[in-house]
């Protein structure tokens, strides 16, 4: 078993806000940062159940456990937080507990707000930023982001190894994975692909949108490992996939439609296709995200039209036929440029290598 006491320990707290995203960032970047920096890490949930989603050797019946060499704490009234981390890293504004606060002080913890990821211009300015507290502490906020003057985006080491395309048994066989908020416009992908021309075979990872399948196929309900058809469409219930298993289904499919930001993020690095639909937030600030992001990262696809109407219309909650034809036509040309992009952004130095330099300049 590794030695944790010769290792430097950071504490990561994470709320289950967006039913998987928030755990799903978090658990990546604890094992990155133990894997490939050394760090001794403990994870705060509040959520275990949501967790073990991610996590499935998690046993929820404790509060305190070692996965992969990660310890996981249950985050809740009852926890112990008296002893703080050399370094906190307090996820997406989730508000560290007062007696924890009380900790960091006489530790004279480094403090870090890791934000969520966003492409919008503003980033790069606010980025690394400090903010002192009445406690005494500095509370820095640290912005993921697409240049090299934000925080990087949650890469592992060999990650692009597995880009070789994935070989199909029938090449005219479109495939798609289906990742997405409920509110996306479901039905009319689903009333579009099963009237194409061509076969289509969608994947759907269990997800609170299987209500909405089951009523497009006239069901009042659907579960794992169902095969639904009408027409040229065929709709594969999966079951909830591990992080890999999920990796390496976006590798695998010619198109897929992703939400929040781990599946965004990933779909990014498995170098194909993707629409993406964000966490909707009031004043559709979402939209200022999601538009902010087509402009950095098809800035110079000629299609740009095009794609702009494809994901601005899933994320609007209503998909016409001819903007989804219009995509599908051009799938060739934007798995070109999403590789030329994957290429540009792998040159960039990782969230977590990025974090652990800023960290130790502090």
């Amino acid at each position: 078993m590794t030695d944790f006491s010769i290792k430097p320990r950071w504490d990561i707290f994470c709320k289950v806000v967006d039913n998987f995203g928030d755990i799903g960032v978090c658990w990546r970047l604890a094992r990155q940062l133990h894997v490939e920096h050394g760090l001794q890490i403990r994870l705060w949930v509040d959520d275990l159940i949501s967790a073990k989603k991610i996590i499935p050797s998690l046993n929820i019946t404790l509060n305190q456990q070692v996965v992969d060499e990660i310890s996981i704490e249950k985050w809740d009234e009852t926890a112990d937080f008296s002893k703080a981390a050399n370094v906190v890293i307090e996820t997406f504004s989730c508000e560290l507990p007062q007696s924890y606060l009380a900790a960091m002080t006489l530790q004279q913890s480094t403090w870090v707000n890791l934000d969520y990821l966003s492409a919008e211009k503003w980033v790069d300015d606010f980025h690394g930023k400090p903010s002192p507290q009445a406690n005494g502490l500095v509370r820095h906020f640290y912005f993921p982001g697409f240049t090299e003057n934000t925080g990087g985006l949650i890469r592992e080491a060999g990650i692009l190894v597995h880009h070789s395309d994935f070989r199909r048994n029938d090449d005219r066989v479109l495939k798609i994975s289906l990742f997405c908020y409920p509110n996306a416009p479901i039905e009319d992908l689903l009333s579009a692909l099963q009237a194409n021309t061509h076969e289509v075979c969608m994947y759907v990872p269990e997800s609170n949108v299987l209500p909405k399948i089951a009523t497009f196929f006239g069901k009042n309900s659907i579960k794992v490992g169902e095969k639904l058809n009408q027409n040229n469409l065929t709709v594969e219930v999966l079951p909830f996939l591990s992080q890999a298993d999920y990796d390496q289904l976006l590798r695998e499919c010619d198109l897929n439609f992703v939400r929040g930001e781990d599946s965004w993020l990933r779909a990014i690095w498995a170098g194909k296709p993707f629409i993406w639909q964000p966490y909707v937030q009031t004043e559709e600030a979402h939209i200022a995200k999601l538009n902010a992001f087509i402009d950095v990262f098809y800035a110079n696809y000629d299609q740009k039209d095009m794609l702009c109407k494809a994901h601005g219309y899933w994320s609007a909650g209503h998909m016409p036929n001819d903007v989804l034809q219009a995509y599908l036509h051009n799938l060739p040309s934007l798995k070109t440029h999403t590789l030329q992009q994957n290429q540009q952004l792998v040159n960039q130095h990782d969230l977590a290598t990025k974090l652990v330099s800023f960290c130790n300049k502090l």
